[in-house]
């Protein structure tokens, strides 16, 4: 297990080097997206319409509870927590396939057809710990946009400029492993040697 500070964009041979148990800091940008926005994302990219995502992004589980600031068009994020992402297992695997996603950041873990999406284009899950959703927001630093608000703010994609986002934990590296099958398969192990 190590430390590491990332910054986006994430380049694919970069991701591979990550391990089950580092912890990250990660920088740059990322972009908020929950089920409405899945479910939009693989619409549009069916219809061959261009998604405010860029590819190769970071996708964040969330819904930010944001207000507006005195001047036109700005947000401050006040709390940012991650969202379970199994909600998203559905349409997850399409999204990383369609967008090339590099990283997803939740909580909870994903199911096997995500990991093995995973593992097909090069995409690690970063675990963050809940219930700290005001902390997470001292790390995003600026919004830069906000798309399809016609969705509700938490269902909204927010583009957000984040700096040392973290500490992160790679539960789900590049090859499919999960560290919550890990943990899994060591509560069982000492279950089983329990007198």
């Amino acid at each position: 297990m190590s430390k590491k500070k990332l910054h986006t964009p994430l380049e694919e041979r970069e991701i591979k080097k990550l391990h089950l148990g580092d912890v990250v800091y990660l920088s740059g940008e990322v972009y908020t997206a929950r089920d409405k926005a899945h479910r939009r994302i693989i619409d549009y990219e069916n219809r061959g319409k261009e998604t405010p995502i860029k590819k190769s992004s970071v996708i964040y589980h969330c819904g930010p509870l944001v207000q507006a600031r005195k001047a036109k068009d700005k947000w401050e994020v006040i709390a940012a927590g991650p969202t379970t992402s199994a909600r998203m297992d559905e349409s997850a695997p399409e999204v990383i396939e369609k967008l090339r996603i590099r990283a997803i950041i939740g909580k909870g873990g994903m199911g096997i057809p995500t990991r093995e999406a995973m593992r097909k284009y090069g995409c690690v899950y970063f675990s963050m710990t809940g219930g700290a959703a005001v902390l997470a927001a001292t790390c995003i630093k600026a919004v830069k946009a906000v798309y399809w608000e016609d969705l509700g703010m938490a269902e909204a994609v927010w583009h957000l400029l984040i700096e040392d986002f973290g500490p992160l934990v790679v539960a789900i590296d590049a090859s499919g492993n999960s560290l919550y099958d890990e943990i899994e398969e060591e509560a069982r192990k000492r279950v089983l040697v329990l007198p």
